[in-house]
């Protein structure tokens, strides 16, 4: 069994101006620089056949390279409280029109529809007891962040658990060419 997702690996670029912000915030554990990327379709665990049904799916996207927009500064929260700090990603249309592509793929893939809405985001931290004052200031004091980076390509990728934070490996890259 393999535990899969397709996503956008983030250029290097926008990983290195992404990094000096991953600080100071009591309770919040951290992504690896490493491991930022978007999710366009969480798969979960499957097994080899189905991961290569998936992959024929996929490999029939012909979408052109775009630009993400990258901006913004936000919580996802639960009854329970915050759970993760997140950098916003602007909905376009070519971004939307990708997830939506990968979302038909995974269905004629025969895995069962998406029941979440694809809210575009990049995950800084997951957070735990954070001071509410400290984790307020956080999302105020990067919420004017700004960026764009060219996408020329998307990745279905294994993700890897053990008690450290998981590995993500890119098992096949499906580049977006201009029509």
């Amino acid at each position: 069994m393999m535990r899969l997702f397709v996503g956008l690996a983030l250029p290097q670029s926008l990983k290195d101006r992404l990094a000096p912000l991953m600080a100071g915030l009591p309770g919040a554990r951290w992504v690896p620089p490493e491991n930022l990327h978007l999710t366009l379709r969480f798969i979960g665990e499957v097994d080899e056949r189905e991961a290569a049904l998936l992959d024929e799916a996929l490999v029939t996207i012909e979408r052109s390279p775009f630009e993400l927009q990258v901006s913004g500064c936000g919580i996802f929260a639960q009854r329970r409280g915050p759970e993760a700090v997140w950098i916003g990603v602007a909905s376009t249309p070519p971004l939307v029109d990708l997830q939506a592509a990968v979302e038909r793929a995974a269905v004629r893939a025969g895995l069962a529809p998406e029941e979440k809405r694809f809210r575009p985001h990049i995950t800084l931290a997951h957070l735990k007891d954070v001071p509410q004052p400290r984790l307020q200031a956080f999302v105020a004091g990067h919420n004017l962040f700004k960026d764009t980076v060219p996408i020329e390509e998307f990745a279905l990728f294994s993700s890897k658990l053990g008690s450290g934070d998981p590995i993500y490996v890119e098992e096949a890259v499906y580049p977006l060419v201009a029509a």
